[in-house]
């Protein structure tokens, strides 16, 4: 405890920057579609948020090294917030996947921006703790927005100005830090060819887990608005989905420390299409049904970026695991930045239902190139990394877990 209290400031932030964030990206597929924009608009506009998130990544630690941590905070979240107003005043789907284009750009320089500051100030011995409260900040946080679109009619002004508004004050309790500013040191990916030939398992997972993740956070509440939740039933879905994530990546964890992760990778993916099934399933059958549906297959899908990290870390030295986890995000980023587009012009011109057929068929293809190419790789469970659950982040963060890697 005595390590959190100093970053408290750091972790507000974070925690007001993703209430925002967070109701910002699950209002706007409901808001597009009281525009009348279709499926595959809004899978597109979905799909420029992961394209600015992969632009960041570059980005964003340029800005850092050339005006601060703090300005370039205080720079991101006015970008955002700005981003955030302008959706309303300006309803153009154009207009809308430049904004979440800037968004993207936005998040990522902020995601930088927070975990290189956590990282540095962690003490080796308590680095898995505070990456621990990290993560369960990051995620309370994601599911409290949700709950968010109860507060006011989506068609209205009032929850474009409440995310703007919690966007804003995170830069309060960061601004006012007395933390030392670190140095954001430059990250060089692993040669993708040579990150494929070390783990190509965890290459396949990074990437599939992007095509499946990405449609869902940009399309997942365009399904349950069209399947006839309502906002209100949105809000529970998403909820839901997030919470299965966060409280199934414990127990799968520990079964994959103890089996070999390149099969455990193979059956997590193939259970989780059995369950994209149940879902469409289930939305025949009310919201209860669904929401039932949409928690399990959360906690098996949101697995297994993190389940990737750890093939990743099992494969590599200890010096390159900051760079294989840039080109394993280079990746998973690829996946979720196409993805969207692709399931919702599959939605526009199959229905909803076409959202879990893909989801499904991502699935599926994981499990099947994952267990081809375990098959081909050497089983080596004793020396396996711990899996720790986490998002997908940025390499900075991924330092904290290098004194459990090896």
């Amino acid at each position: 405890m005595t390590q959190i209290l100093p970053l408290t400031a750091l972790l507000l932030g974070v925690a007001l920057l993703l209430l925002g964030s967070g109701l910002l990206g699950t209002l706007l597929a409901v808001r597009g579609g009281i525009e009348g924009f279709d499926s595959q608009t809004l899978g597109s506009i979905g799909a420029m948020y992961f394209v600015g998130f992969l632009a960041g990544t570059y980005l964003g630690p340029m800005m850092i090294r050339r005006v601060g941590h703090v300005r370039a905070f205080a720079f991101f979240t006015a970008a955002i917030a700005c981003a955030a107003l302008l959706h309303e005043l300006v309803a153009n789907p154009w207009v809308w996947g430049l904004l979440r284009l800037i968004t993207g750009m936005g998040m990522v320089g902020l995601y930088t921006t927070i975990e290189s500051w956590l990282n540095s100030h962690a003490a080796p011995a308590q680095r898995s703790r505070i990456f621990a409260t990290y993560m369960a900040v990051n995620l309370g946080s994601l599911a409290l927005a949700q709950q968010l679109l109860h507060w006011s009619d989506p068609a209205g002004h009032v929850l474009f100005a409440l995310a703007a508004l919690s966007i804003c004050a995170a830069v309060m309790p960061v601004a006012a830090t007395r933390l030392a500013q670190p140095v954001v040191e430059e990250v060089h990916g692993i040669a993708l060819r040579t990150l494929f030939q070390r783990a190509p398992v965890a290459c396949a997972a990074g990437l599939l887990s992007g095509f499946a993740q990405g449609a869902f956070w940009g399309l997942a509440p365009v399904w349950a608005d069209t399947s006839g939740l309502g906002h209100n039933g949105v809000a529970w879905f998403m909820t839901v989905a997030i919470i299965g994530g966060a409280a199934f990546q414990w127990p799968i964890g520990f079964v994959t420390n103890h089996l070999d992760r390149g099969h455990v990778i193979s059956i997590i993916a193939l259970i989780a299409a059995v369950l994209a099934g149940g879902l469409l399933l289930a939305s025949a059958h009310g919201l209860g049904w669904i929401l039932l549906a949409v928690f399990v297959y959360g906690g098996f899908a949101f697995a297994m970026y993190p389940l990737a990290v750890a093939r990743m870390m099992d494969r590599l030295e200890k010096p390159e695991i900051i760079a294989g986890c840039a080109s394993l995000l280079l990746l998973h980023g690829v996946g979720a930045s196409i993805s969207p587009f692709l399931a919702g012009t599959l939605m526009h011109h199959f229905g909803p239902s076409a959202l879990p057929a893909w989801f499904i068929a991502t699935q599926c293809l994981l499990a099947g190139t994952a267990w081809w190419l375990s098959a081909r790789a050497p089983a080596d469970v004793e020396h396996q990394t711990p899996m720790t659950p986490m998002m997908r982040t940025t390499p900075a963060v991924i330092e904290m877990l290098e004194p459990e890697a090896h």
